[in-house]
């Protein structure tokens, strides 16, 4: 399984800095919407709940920066809605799997095949024969349904 994944953030400092930090191992689940958001984020897990806040999913994103300055700022966030959500994959020519990240991002393997829509809806296209594969986030691992 060769899942294509486009991180938006540096995702090995993230997870040095997290476990350095919290003390326990974190590691780079997926970058995806929570529920029908129309953006996505690197989302991050560790086994034991955050002592402070209780979660074990935790994402980090870009938001716009209000103040006039047009600057991004980088927020984190609780993602445990991540966990149960199924993920559409389509496989290109090469093998890899390739999933949308929100209900906007549409994905384009190298033969062309494409998918859409995120954990909103799924779209695909693109030369035929292919098959649409359902992963699900487990424990904070992409497992095939």
């Amino acid at each position: 399984m060769n899942i294509q994944h486009n991180p938006i953030f540096d995702r090995d400092a993230i997870i040095d800095h997290y476990s350095k930090q919290d003390g326990v191992p974190v590691k780079y689940v997926c970058t995806s919407a929570l529920d029908n958001e129309a953006f996505a984020m690197d989302i991050f897990y560790r086994e034991t709940p955050h002592p402070e806040f209780g979660n074990r999913y935790f994402g980090i994103y870009s938001k716009g920066d209000y103040s006039g300055n047009n600057e991004a700022v980088t927020m984190i966030t609780n993602a445990d809605a991540i966990e149960g959500q199924t993920f559409a994959m389509i496989e290109d020519i090469n093998g890899d799997l390739i999933y949308s990240q929100h209900r906007h991002d549409l994905r384009v393997g190298k033969d062309l095949r494409f998918i859409d829509g995120g954990r909103e809806y799924v779209r695909t296209g693109g030369e035929l024969p292919y098959n649409v594969l359902k992963y699900t986030v487990k424990n904070g691992e992409l497992v095939h349904e």
